[in-house]
């Protein structure tokens, strides 16, 4: 396990390397947005730990720049703890976001569950027959986790897939918010309903004709969101 640490205050970085380290988790350091990207596409990495408020670049540059490239879980950690802020690092790319003063047991928990949805997500199975769903104009692949429409390959992230493949697999059910979460976060829901929103308007972006009258994923108000019917 490797990843990219992107954090300017030193005392903070070393503190974490020391302890990641310790937790036999090889760590590489960057102190600004522009080493960062340097590093980030020199070496392979299976997770990067982004802060919002460092110099050159900011974080929020810096995540574009990798999302352009890349699919591996980024985990923001920042002082600014606002529910705009999280909402805006998550439709950005996040997968996680940890605010400041945070723990270190948090943030390592919060490390093994993105790296392990993100091995998840990207491993092919080698089953005989393999699990293909076709749904309009959809075509999921379960084996070797890949959609298309109209025979064109979408590029989703994990947490993007998975709430795909929940509700292509299970068609006939209305999915809460908490339920969704639960499911393909793997964590206990504590009601910010952000990171749901988020993916789900993101997920629309990539799948949808007209995001304003998705057929896909439909809300069904107050209580959450379910697969389209007559697709």
């Amino acid at each position: 396990m490797k990843l990219l640490l992107v954090e300017d205050d030193i005392e903070i970085s070393e503190m974490l390397t020391n302890f990641l380290n310790s937790e036999s988790i090889e760590t590489d350091t960057a102190f600004d947005g522009e080493s960062a990207c340097t590093k980030f596409f020199q070496t392979s990495y299976d997770l990067v730990l982004l802060d919002l408020m460092i110099p050159k670049l900011s974080g929020i540059e810096v995540m574009k720049i990798i999302r352009e490239k890349s699919t591996v879980p980024i985990i923001i950690i920042s002082a600014k703890d606002t529910e705009l802020d999280k909402s805006l690092g998550l439709e950005l790319g996040a997968d996680d976001y940890v605010t400041k003063p945070f723990s270190m047991t948090e943030v390592l928990a919060r490390i093994k569950a993105n790296i392990r949805r993100s091995t998840q997500y990207n491993k092919v199975n080698s089953l005989e027959c393999p699990n293909i769903y076709h749904i309009g104009m959809l075509t999921m692949n379960l084996d070797n986790y890949t959609i298309e429409k109209n025979g064109h390959n979408i590029e989703l992230t994990a947490k993007e897939f998975e709430i795909l493949k929940l509700f292509i697999t299970n068609p006939n059910r209305v999915y809460t918010k908490e339920q969704i979460y639960s499911l393909v976060w793997k964590d206990y829901y504590m009601g910010d309903e952000n990171a749901v929103n988020v993916h789900i308007s993101r997920l629309r972006n990539k799948i949808e004709d007209d995001t304003k009258k998705p057929k896909y994923i439909q809300t069904v108000w107050g209580i959450g969101y379910k697969l389209g019917e007559n697709l």
